[in-house]
């Protein structure tokens, strides 16, 4: 199997390892699960080792700008308080998109950080 193929399977099966990590801790948070913050701090740690893979192993050149686009957008999005009315619906759903946005977010920044300084030093080459 090509290089290639083998990286856009490993960035698919990320980002549903933050979807589903999101999901089971969200519900952890609407149930003021008190290991909570513990497992919070090692599935983030994990989702930033994953970003730091995918940033120095699957972007190639003509994905740089769309993937910082959309990262841009990842963390613009994650930061909003527009979330806060889901809790008026069932605060089950609040945690869940909240999470869903954090570990995605914390999945995409390293990757977004290593391109970034990637197409610096290649603009500084160039």
């Amino acid at each position: 199997m090509e290089m290639e193929k083998i990286a856009r399977y490993a960035f698919i099966a990320f980002v549903i390892i933050a979807i589903v990590m999101g999901l089971a801790m969200g519900y952890l948070a609407y149930n003021n699960d008190p290991n909570y913050d513990s497992i919070d701090g090692w599935v983030t740690l994990v989702l930033l080792i994953l970003g730091i893979i995918i940033g120095l192993t699957n972007i190639t050149v003509k994905e740089v700008q769309p993937f910082l686009i959309a990262a841009i957008a990842l963390i613009v999005v994650s930061s909003a308080n527009v979330w806060i009315p889901l809790n008026n619906v069932h605060g089950l759903l609040y945690h869940w998109v909240v999470s869903i946005l954090h570990y995605i977010t914390a999945f995409a920044a390293p990757a977004a950080v290593i391109i970034a300084v990637k197409s610096v030093l290649q603009i500084a080459k160039d």
